[in-house]
């Protein structure tokens, strides 16, 4: 997996739907473990502690995923909203959707529907939002360069599709630079061919990040 698309940290989109004055409340919030989903879960249960159920779904960058119907009807309301996470291509979040009766019982199909509306104007709010972020993997690149080496360098990084997300100024010139995975070759190859191998650049294990 090159890259997959999440919540931004600490944002929370919400999403509404109402069907025979049930209330369904989902809200999506971006976590990268198990316990930052149950964490979520116990927030919101707290924040609605007089709702009849509080529907956790949640899919980790790695592909770990877990739903509950909490006393729903099996398969009809946890696994639907995961369901909608996967089909936006959402990793590292989780929606937890809380249900008021309205006193209609809506049977298993009106309850797949209700929550899958839920989820799913979850995820359109933060669409709308610009809350949605790519996370990318990504290879930083440190190198140190001499002041008469720094435009060079600079236009070789932007002709090989980098980005230099530090820059730091002593007797000589610190650089950070970011590449997508497998890009920055390229640029090590162009660096060699300039430098006649003379700089010594240091490369860190690739990770997702905004890109």
């Amino acid at each position: 997996m090159e890259s997959y698309r999440t919540l931004r940290a600490g944002a929370c989109a919400q999403g509404e739907f109402e069907d025979r004055r049930s209330r369904f409340i989902a809200q999506l919030v971006h976590v990268e473990s198990p316990a930052e989903a149950d964490a979520h879960q116990a927030a919101v249960r707290a924040r609605h502690y007089d709702a009849r159920h509080n529907v956790p779904a949640w899919i980790l960058a790695d592909g770990t995923e877990r739903a509950s119907d909490d006393g729903e009807p099996q398969r009809t309301s946890g696994m639907p909203t995961l369901e909608v996470l996967r089909g936006a291509g959402l990793r590292d979040v989780c929606c937890v959707t809380t249900r008021y009766f309205g006193g209609t019982l809506l049977g298993p199909g009106g309850l797949v529907r209700a929550y899958t509306a839920a989820a799913q104007a979850a995820v359109a709010s933060a669409e709308d939002e610009g809350l949605i972020v790519e996370m990318t993997s990504v290879v930083p690149v440190s190198l140190t360069i001499s002041y008469a080496q720094f435009d060079q360098v600079r236009d070789m990084v932007e002709r090989t599709g980098g980005k230099i997300s530090g820059t730091t100024y002593t007797d000589a010139v610190a650089l950070e630079l970011v590449y997508r995975a497998g890009e920055q070759e390229a640029f090590l190859a162009a660096l060699r061919e300039r430098f006649n191998a003379t700089l010594t650049p240091e490369m860190e294990a690739p990770h997702f990040a905004e890109f």
